[in-house]
């Protein structure tokens, strides 16, 4: 007799919906599933962003590195040039969070002008702006192939991770990769696509850190001067300030301060040069140098339109940069303040140093269109104080503060240096070490002296030694690869003995 098996209960009872915890548990994968995507989006978009190399391009004897800034918050705004190892913003705003970054590491002011001459102004603006923007092009290109290989390196470490076998890895990698790329696309994309068209648009690096290109100061009026040899440009550290007058001074030599204290009198003398000192007292880049300046109770002109009055000057000292960061008033800031790197004093002396930097590229520009070819030597500043002294601290001035203003002294040195070095000028740096302030045998002129912390007799000295060596290191070379390192042993005297 055959048994009939009843049907259960579970048999007959229609399905029931999945339970709301197997819902809850996919949507937590999911959730899990998106999150991983994005960090690993991120993680490749900042690895791309930091390896990628820049593209160098050049166009009319200037020479720019291409590459892009970190991520922004923001969706617009300017990029960033770097300048003389300053970062700047720069003055064409771009659109979205990842916009270009441009490193300046070669100009040639006299070859683009030439260039400017010979292809009309039309045809250079096409040339910078098109490399520019092929350069930009090339870097994204980079980006991305970089973006696609950190994602699979990550996604695959993630399927292994998972003990995923090898259909389900490349499943894995390929819509992983897909969806990285989606989201790099996105966010690079618009600036991608439209920072090109603004990049043509760049007549010249002048464009890029705020100045009109093709603005040239001109020519004082007067006769011009054929019995020049030297030129000096600057402050009053070139001034000679705190020394005695100059014979036959003229009302401009009185209120520019001008000494036979200052290193021009030097290397007139040993060169057997007329050398014409135009620094001035409390000159800037601003005023003083490319524009006008009041001293004295009148109006001096630009020192760069007097020194266009000679016809062919074979050297230009240029000594620049204390009066446009208001040396004298960080000094004296830090000696009555409790501490001299507080955030408020630190951002207002890298604002400083970064509109000097602005100016200074404007200045080294206009220095190639003086008359001639000549060999021009930028000035740095020397170390007027030993942090390790404690001869200031009556004056407020301790050893951690002292650290402080070298530091800053020591960023204006190399804006300087790279600055002048990426037009291919000179630099001289005066070493005072040994002879700073309280010294023995100091080099620098004392708190209560006429020029306090300016340089002595022999400082001056010391600062024309320097020039004299990068001068000469200039014309030899030339003529023996060698030379600079020969230049280097020169000595002009002792300083030590100097009167």
């Amino acid at each position: 007799m055959t048994s009939v098996r009843t049907p259960t209960r579970a048999q007959h009872a229609p399905e029931m919906p999945r339970p709301r915890r197997w819902r809850r548990s996919w949507l937590v994968r999911a959730g899990l599933g998106l999150a991983a995507l994005l960090v690993v989006s991120a993680a490749s978009i900042a690895f791309a962003l930091q390896v990628t190399p820049a593209q160098s391009v050049t166009a009319l004897g200037q020479t720019v590195e291409v590459g892009a800034t970190a991520p922004s918050a923001s969706w617009s705004g300017p990029g960033e040039v770097v300048l003389f190892g300053q970062t700047l913003p720069t003055e064409v705003d771009f659109v979205g969070p990842v916009r270009p970054r441009l490193v300046l590491t070669d100009i040639s002011v006299n070859r683009q002008l030439e260039s400017l001459f010979a292809l009309g102004r039309g045809g250079a603006v096409d040339r910078i702006g098109e490399s520019l923007a092929s350069g930009w092009i090339r870097y994204f290109i980079w980006e991305i192939a970089f973006v696609s290989f950190a994602a699979i390196v990550l996604l695959g470490a993630l399927a292994g991770w998972r003990r995923s076998d090898g259909k389900r890895t490349l499943i894995t990698i390929v819509a992983g990769l897909a969806f990285v790329q989606a989201v790099n696309l996105s966010v690079i994309m618009v600036t991608a696509t439209t920072a090109p068209t603004i990049l043509r648009e760049i007549s010249s690096v002048s464009a890029l850190v705020g100045r009109q290109d093709g603005s040239v100061v001109p020519r004082a009026p007067g006769p011009v001067i054929a019995d020049v040899q030297a030129l000096v440009l600057g402050d009053s550290i070139a001034a000679g300030l705190g020394g005695p007058g100059i014979p036959d001074a003229s009302a401009e030599d009185i209120a520019c301060e001008r000494s036979t204290l200052a290193f021009a009198t030097t290397l007139a003398r040993v060169n057997q040069w007329n050398v014409r000192n135009l620094a001035c007292s409390g000159a800037t880049i601003r005023g003083g140098i490319l524009g006008r300046q009041y001293a004295g109770s009148r109006w001096i002109s630009p020192q760069l339109a007097e020194a266009k009055r000679a016809v062919a000057p074979e050297v230009v000292v240029v000594n620049v940069g204390a009066n446009d960061l208001n040396w004298s008033v960080l000094v004296h800031v830090c000696s009555v303040s409790e501490t001299c790197d507080d955030r408020a004093s630190t951002a207002y002396f890298q604002r400083t140093l970064n509109r000097f930097t602005s100016d200074y590229y404007e200045l080294l520009r206009q220095l190639g269109t003086l008359p001639g070819d000549p060999i021009v030597v930028v000035n740095q500043y020397y170390a007027p104080f030993d942090a390790s002294s404690e001869c200031l601290e009556d004056q407020g001035l301790t050893g951690d503060k002292l650290e402080v203003l070298l530091d800053r002294l020591d960023a204006l040195n190399v804006v300087i240096a790279n600055g002048a070095t990426t037009f291919g000028y000179r630099t001289a740096q005066p070493d005072f070490s040994g002879h700073e302030l309280c010294s023995d045998q100091s080099w620098v002129q004392g708190l209560d002296e006429a020029a306090p912390l300016h340089p002595n007799a022999r400082g001056q000295l010391v600062i024309a030694l320097a020039d004299e060596r990068a001068i000469l290191a200039v014309e030899e070379e030339a003529d023996d690869p060698a030379a600079p390192e020969q230049a280097a042993g020169l000595s002009l005297v002792e300083p030590a003995t100097a009167p």
